[in-house]
């Protein structure tokens, strides 16, 4: 009886697999290039839901996507003011950071899922898992996670845009998301998570890549690279721009 009750399981599993929806994302750029005139991008996010046998829900479900860059390790300085002077006084280290972070939702968060699932799913900037790498006690280490998400909001790094995710017949979505000009280059992720009753019922990614190109890449290749010879060279050309401005100064 115990054994056929085991061989029973797999073929539960399977149908509730088989009954789960599937996301079918895209993007509307899988790889952005990155040149001296680039002022940014606007991705476009979309996609389909596809129900088993067709079958929509009774009550309709909620998309978020989240745009993410790489991860950094990040040491946050917070500044006093001591004998009129500003000196670096507590310290903080992130291990890891999102270098860009954007999410867009069909409703605000706080109206989709509760706040464990949030946390659980890094929905909002407020939910992202930094790992502090210092001893820091729990306030402290809330008020340099504060200061790290306002310095990065006000950079055009960290977006949210609630309740701006298009469903139409409940099947097709879509969402755009900007893509701030500080970005760096590296391989991004583009997640679409499908919520039903306050639960994450599907999730689907798509990678995009930022690179440099043209000039930029040539600099970047040189500062990575030959290190010694790009700081002989710049060294070499600011003398050399300094040169020429205190020549054109003394003949004015």
């Amino acid at each position: 009886m115990r054994r056929r009750t085991f061989a029973l399981m797999p073929a539960a599993l399977l149908l509730s697999a088989a009954d789960a929806p599937i996301l079918v994302p895209d993007v509307s750029q899988r790889e952005v290039v990155i040149q001296y005139s680039f002022t940014g991008a606007d991705l476009l996010l979309f996609g389909a839901i596809v129900y088993p046998d067709g079958r929509k829900p009774e009550r309709p479900a909620d998309i978020v996507v989240v745009l993410k860059g790489p991860e950094q390790s990040i040491v946050m300085r917070e500044k006093q003011k001591v004998a009129g002077i500003w000196v670096n006084a507590d310290t903080a280290r992130f291990r890891s950071a999102p270098s860009f972070y954007a999410m867009a939702s069909s409703r605000p968060i706080d109206r989709i899922v509760d706040d464990r699932t949030a946390a659980i799913y890094e929905l909002g900037v407020d939910k992202l898992q930094l790992s502090p790498a210092s001893l820091n006690d729990s306030e402290e280490i809330s008020r340099f996670q504060a200061g790290l998400v306002d310095l990065r909001d006000r950079a055009g790094l960290f977006v949210e845009k609630p309740g701006t995710v298009e469903i139409t017949d409940g099947v097709l979505y879509r969402a755009r998301l900007p893509l701030s000009a500080r970005v760096i280059v590296g391989d991004y992720t583009a997640e679409t998570f499908l919520v039903q009753d306050g639960r994450v019922v599907a999730a689907a990614v798509r990678d995009i890549t930022v690179r440099k190109s043209g000039f930029e890449q040539f600099m970047a290749t040189a500062a990575e690279h030959w290190s010694f010879a790009y700081g002989l060279v710049a060294i070499a050309l600011a003398v050399a721009m300094g040169w020429a401005a205190g020549a054109i100064a003394r003949r004015v």
